[in-house]
Order: C-alpha cells, then structure tokens, then sequence
C-alpha cells in the first residue's frame, strides 16, 4: 500500500478484466498498462473495477504528446474549432450521464441525489458555458495611440494560451473537478495532462473514453491518466514542458508542488483546503439555521472543501441551537448512496473513517461536547453525522480540515467576535451568514477573508462564478470568465503608425 499524492491510498494489483475496466488517453489512443490498481465501492469495500496504473513513462509520454500537439497544430489559434469541439464534449457527457451516474454513486460513494447536483449534471453545464464564453470572448484588446518620439504607436494586448497544462484533481468531486478545469484549458486554447485521483480513478478515466470516441478533440490536445503512483504527479508538477499547473486537494500537498513548480516558474493554480465558518446571528431563526447547518455538513458525508464545517452561535443561544442542529442530523438518512431516499453516503476509505474518528476523539479529549455521532456503522465506510459543542476556536478540531460529516460548534459574544473567529483560520475559502437581515448579513460577509461566501442560503456555485480561496485554501480562480484567465498568457504589441 502506497500513499499518494492527494493523500489518499490504493493497492495495485496485475491486470484484470473483473469489474469496470477503463484504458488510458495517451496521444489519441486508449491503451492499457501491464499492472491496474483496484478501486473501491465506498460503501460496501467491494471492489468496484480496475483502473490502468500508469507510471513514468506513461506520463513522459502523455506530456510530450501534449507539448507536439500544442507546439505543431493549430489547436491553440483555433478558436472556433475549440468551441466546436467542446460542443461535442458536452453532448457525450449528457450521452453518456446515466453510465456515468452509476459509476459516481458505486466509485465515489455520492448519493444518487447529489448526480443530479453538483456530483455530476452542474459540472457538465460547465462544458456548455465555456463553448459559449469562448464565442464571445475577444482575444484581443485594443489600447489605443500614445505619441513617442514625435510618431504615433498604436498598441495592443492579445490573449493567447498559456500552454501544456497538468491537471490534478481529488477524489470528492471528480467530474465536477475535471469539468472545472479541462473546459476552461481547452477554451483557452491549452493542451491537457489530466490524472484522476487514486481512490476514484474510473470516473476520470471514463472521460478518456467519451473523449476519444465522441469528439474531435485532436490527438495530444487531452490526455488522461491514472496511478497508484506518486511518480507520475511528480513528473507532471515538475516536466520542462508543462507550463501550467493546476491542482485540487489538501493544502500540504498544495505547497509541496508549489515549491516544484518554482524551479522552473510554472504558473500554478491551486484549490486547496478549507474550514468554512457558518454564522447564526442572533436575529436568525434557529429551526432553520439548524436544517442549514445540519444538511450542510452531511452532504457527501462532509466530503467537501467548501462545506461549513464551524457553527458560529451566539453564546446565549448555544445550547438551544446545539439541540435543535442534533435534531436534525440524528435523522438525516444516510446509507446505500444508490437508493435515491438517501442523502448522506459514506466516506471515501478505511484510512479516511479512522482519520476523522481520531480527530472526533482528540476533540473531545480537548475539551468539546460530544452531542452525536461519533460512531463507525459497517458494513462499507460510513461515519454517522458527529456534532460537537461547546469548541474551542482555536482547537484543532476548529483549525484542521476533518474531511467528514463533523460539525463543530463555537460559541461568540457579538458580531465583532463572530468575525474573528470566522477570520481565525489559515483557510480562506468559504463561509456564510443567516440574518433576518439580508443587509446586515452581506455587512458581515464583506469581513471574511473568503474567496465565496453566502448569505441566507445563497447559492454561489454555478458555471459563470469564480471559484477560489484566500490565505492557504489556494490561489487563483477556478470557473467564471477568471477560470479562463487562468491558462492565458497576456502578449502586448506596439507598433508604429505609417
């Protein structure tokens, strides 16, 4: 057993054909690799497919064929191709959503009613919104005439692709993470090394195959691989011929391939971790902040970087508030992710479920409540939703990302200190408020050091917004007119006017 460079684990094994089966894209062709790695059914620990096990060869060759097709083909200058083709993609993606949704819910552990959402059918949508951003989008911008020395100059800013981009996604959200940047590349007019994450590697790979026999995408333009191996992500974070790289997972790994890129300047896009803050302002209704607070952090069994995961309460309310979210989350259905009456699934491995019931332990060792939860339910790797109380805000159960259905309940004296607390964090990537006030909510929000924030159940997630964090959940913006931003590089030109 290895660990991997999104700190999650899986076992390789010589190849067989048991279960689901998928093939690499390497240069336009689907291929196999002598050895496969198994993928797990989250919910049941059996084994959901095989997926190939590339190593560094395969990903020295994934990368130069990224590098030929960006350098020799007009991929790059072609715009309307690029649109073309990215009609094609979205048309197969919702060809093919029901194989796909299958696959999510037995790989991912994502409940049925999350593929409707942001599991599976919002990101494709993604795919739409770039092909239209990118027929209305002007690659060029003009400046205007200045006079130097006596002669007209006219100049102007041209936006062209930034190059071979390495992709790296995590495990939570795979097509949704794959969507919320390979369209944006392939917009710009980059060419793509993706790999998958170990744990739930099928899901990208079957993006290989919809790509390969469903679009004109050229050979080299994408490339999908997936490994047990942490070689291969070196390799992609590191290669003289990616310009560009852009990874989604836990903020230490983040760093380490920061501090790679920098031997060779990389641009690099991260989105990173996150430890969210929900406020209840003591104008809020409490039965309602309560359903909030509880169905948030149970979606995807508090699998989710953007997922509040501290309950900020004013100090006079807390116990009331305390028992109502514990209400609601003892009866939140959670179980089998295929039955579609079921809203909270389990988490993604063994080694997960007992990272987040040592930190459960740990909290309440330090001091926290223990209202709910807290408990293993087998068989599969499911955690029953875990509310805590009475949190300290500096605690590591308030400071570290838990990555499971977990809630952590902190008490604050007055708005003032409801904003530190939420601004007491090395993440900055979401948050939200509930007011009767919608006014004095948005005040509130325009103090978080967050990259998205909602007031009263807004919903920010969508094709059109930008998605990022502050501090270490990240840098840059993922999604939106910035997403495209992201994998273009700004060229400005003069000349003189005859």
């Amino acid at each position: 057993m290895s660990v991997q460079d999104n700190g999650s684990t899986a076992v390789a094994d010589d190849a067989t054909s048991s279960g689901v089966t998928k093939r690499l894209l390497i240069d336009g062709e689907l291929v196999t690799t002598e050895r496969t790695f198994a993928s797990y059914n989250p919910a049941t620990g059996d084994v959901v497919g095989h997926a190939p096990d590339a190593g560094v060869e395969e990903a020295e060759a994934a990368i130069k064929a990224a590098r030929r097709a960006f350098d020799t083909t007009t991929w790059s200058t072609d715009a309307e191709f690029r649109a073309t083709c990215l009609d094609q993609l979205y048309q197969a993606l919702r060809d093919n959503a029901e194989e796909l949704r299958e696959l999510t819910i037995a790989e991912v552990g994502a409940p049925r009613i999350l593929t409707h959402g942001n599991q599976l059918d919002a990101p494709i949508e993604i795919v739409k919104y770039y092909a239209e951003l990118l027929r209305k989008t002007s690659f060029t911008e003009e400046l205007g005439e200045v006079e130097f020395r006596g002669q007209p100059h006219r100049r102007w800013v041209e936006k062209e692709a930034a190059g071979v981009v390495a992709a790296i996604v995590a495990y939570n959200y795979p097509t949704q993470l794959a969507m919320a940047k390979l369209p944006a590349a392939l917009a710009a007019g980059c060419t793509v090394v993706l790999k998958g994450a170990p744990d739930t590697p099928l899901v990208t790979q079957a993006l290989a195959e919809i790509i390969a026999n469903h679009t004109d995408i050229p050979a080299g333009v994408v490339n999908i691989l997936s490994s047990s191996q942490i070689a291969p992500g070196e390799l992609m974070t590191t290669h003289p011929d990616v310009d560009v790289v852009t990874f989604t997972g836990s903020t230490p790994v983040g760093k380490k391939i920061m501090a790679a890129a920098a031997d060779s300047l990389k641009r690099v896009f991260l989105e990173l971790g996150g430890k969210s803050a929900l406020i209840v302002l003591d104008d809020a209704d409490v039965a309602t902040a309560a359903q909030f607070a509880a169905f948030s952090i149970c979606s995807h069994a508090g699998q989710g970087c953007a997922l509040t995961t501290r309950l900020l309460v004013p100090r006079a309310k807390h116990d009331e508030i305390v028992a109502h979210v514990a209400g609601v989350m003892q009866h939140v259905p959670f179980g089998d992710p295929s039955d579609p009456k079921i809203y909270m699934g389990p988490v993604i491995s063994e080694k997960q479920r007992e990272k987040i019931d040592a930190m459960v332990k740990r909290a309440v060792d330090e001091g926290a409540t223990l209202v709910t939860g807290g408990e293993k339910v087998d068989p599969g790797w499911f955690y029953k939703p875990t509310l805590l109380a009475n949190v300290d805000p500096d605690s590591e159960i308030a400071q570290e990302e838990v990555f499971g259905p977990v809630l952590a309940v902190i008490p604050f004296d007055d708005d003032d200190h409801a904003v530190e607390i939420a601004n007491n964090s090395k993440y900055g990537l979401s948050g939200g408020v509930l007011s009767a006030d919608d006014e004095r909510g948005i005040a509130i929000g325009r103090r978080i050091r967050t990259g998205t924030f909602s007031v009263n159940g807004g919903n920010y997630f969508s094709p059109d917004v930008p998605f990022g964090g502050y501090k270490q959940s990240g840098i840059g913006r993922e999604m939106g007119a910035a997403g495209l931003a992201e994998f273009q590089q700004l060229k400005a030109f003069s000349v003189v006017v005859k």
